[in-house]
């Protein structure tokens, strides 16, 4: 089960992670999480390409380490590239040693500060570890999640998960993944059309 708006009390809980941006401000941070993976990443590129957007890219360390070429497209196209573990580890279910571990040899390869824990799920123990060594480090969740990897779901659905509850600074969540580009080919250019068309403008985190 996910919700498609971060509810307050789940930001509540998590202060010190970063949930959205300024209010004031009629920008949409838009995200995709678990690349670089061929077709799907450069589809992904070519359409933010034609509606001059910048996006930030978590990528996963491992797939980094296999298409390199593709991840170094990501900063050449003037995108922001973050952390998303080396395995994309789930922090509930994983010891907190091998969870730094993982971070940090992701964090070798894209060289971010920036870090999104898989499925948004992380202890508040490996908050505390990854603040303490790595003070600079800024944990990125969302507040708007297209739901595009799930395959029970509609193209359609997707785009009103978007649109009903994008609003000034937020951090909306896509995948440029496999699972994802059923829905991703068909979304994606929608919500940017109609964002665009709303006046928003598309920074990176």
């Amino acid at each position: 089960m996910y919700l498609a708006k971060s509810p307050f009390w789940l930001q509540w809980f998590y202060p010190k992670l970063t949930w959205h941006k300024n209010r004031r401000q009629k920008f949409i941070y838009l995200t995709f999480d678990d690349g670089p993976i061929p077709v799907v990443t450069p589809f992904v590129l070519n359409t933010l390409k034609k509606f001059n957007a910048k996006a930030t890219f978590f990528c996963i360390g491992d797939n980094v380490r296999k298409h390199p070429d593709i991840f170094s497209l990501l900063e050449a196209e003037g995108h922001t590239v973050g952390n998303h573990t080396y395995n994309h580890l789930k922090g509930w279910k994983t010891d907190n040693k091998e969870y730094l571990k993982n971070f940090e040899e992701c964090a070798e390869l894209t060289g971010s500060r920036l870090f999104r824990p898989p499925y948004g799920r992380i202890k508040k123990s490996q908050i505390k570890i990854i603040k303490a060594l790595y003070p600079a480090t800024e944990i990125i969740m969302w507040d708007v999640l297209s739901g595009d990897w799930d395959q029970n779901i509609s193209p359609e659905k997707c785009i009103q998960n978007v649109l009903k509850n994008a609003k000034n600074g937020s951090i909306i969540v896509f995948h440029d993944s496999e699972k994802a580009y059923g829905r991703l080919e068909h979304t994606l250019p929608v919500v940017l059309t109609v964002l665009n068309e709303q006046g928003f403008g598309f920074k990176t985190l």
